[in-house]
């Protein structure tokens, strides 16, 4: 995206000035950048999205038990709730969401998106929303060049790592993604998909990254749950117009200073929050035990 831009402002004054949907920028970077012919592009976006579908199907039809015994098929449980909170329709999102996150927790395959940690919001919000407005695939590539460019804008004047901005940099900027793809999917225009960014990062600011023994099992995938919901609301708020208020440039900006200014125990060291609990640290005793190789000791052979 630095080809052409490297905020929203400038990327919504291109589409302005040339009349080129939100996608297109995106593609000639990609086709740039890898040195690829755009049917080479479409072809990997395919791949990903089908490994995206296929990671929402494991999850919720395969055994998802983690090693450390913290995953333990959340996502077919949501799924088959006999009391449901939710209407179908977003209980499935909820389920998609979590199932796909579990496949990464249980070494399965999928798309980091943009990091695997993040890897159960875009297959929970995509799949979701092609199913509830009959979107065929071609769209939903669309969404996911859309979604890509606002990660890299993100990227370049904030993070999109957990290490370094906390869970609001990760599971925050996936959510952000999703609902500026919702918004494209659905016909909305350049500013509405921009609000939605907007609103879904001053939902998520502040969220710190706080694995439970290092491992990005608790709290990371019921987050990946609730990042979905949130980017489902946001982009529903945007699209029906209304203004975020504070434009979405400042707040990236908002996100990165944040991310600055939180504490190094907040930051995927497994130092503070869930992972510092009484019931945090047993886990963290008993998984760190589980892992070891006991090897010989040299002088007694």
């Amino acid at each position: 995206m630095a080809l052409l831009f490297n905020d929203f402002a400038s990327w919504g004054e291109h589409c302005q000035t040339t009349g080129e949907p939100l996608y297109q920028a995106v593609l000639g970077y990609e086709i740039e950048q890898k040195g690829r012919s755009e049917e080479e592009i479409w072809d990997g976006l395919q791949r990903a999205y089908d490994v995206m579908k296929d990671a929402v199907k494991t999850g919720l039809t395969q055994d998802m038990t983690s090693r450390s015994g913290m995953v333990n098929n959340g996502a077919k449980k949501v799924a088959a709730a006999p009391v449901t909170v939710l209407s179908p329709e977003f209980q499935q999102l909820i389920s998609r969401a979590l199932g796909a996150k579990e496949v990464n927790s249980c070494m399965g395959r999928v798309v980091a998106a943009p990091t695997a940690g993040a890897s159960g919001i875009l297959p929970g919000i995509l799949t979701t929303i092609q199913d509830l407005h009959h979107l065929d695939d071609r769209k939903i590539l669309e969404g996911l060049l859309v979604a890509a460019g606002i990660a890299l804008i993100i990227e370049t004047n904030a993070s999109l790592a957990g290490a370094v901005g906390g869970c609001q940099a990760e599971t925050g900027s996936a959510a952000a993604m999703g609902a500026g793809a919702i918004v494209y999917c659905l016909g909305g225009t350049v500013e509405q998909a921009f609000a939605a960014v907007a609103i879904t990062i001053q939902c998520m600011l502040g969220l710190i990254c706080d694995p439970v023994a290092g491992l990005v099992e608790v709290p990371c995938i019921v987050r990946n749950a609730s990042a979905a919901a949130i980017a489902f609301s946001s982009a529903q708020i945007a699209i029906a117009g209304v203004n975020p208020v504070i434009p979405v440039d400042q707040c990236v900006m908002a996100l990165g200073e944040v991310g600055q200014s939180m504490e190094t125990r907040y930051k995927e060291t497994a130092l503070g929050g869930l992972a510092n609990t009484p019931k945090g640290r047993e886990i963290e005793n008993l998984v760190l035990v589980q892992d070891v190789e006991i090897l010989p000791d040299e002088d007694s052979e």
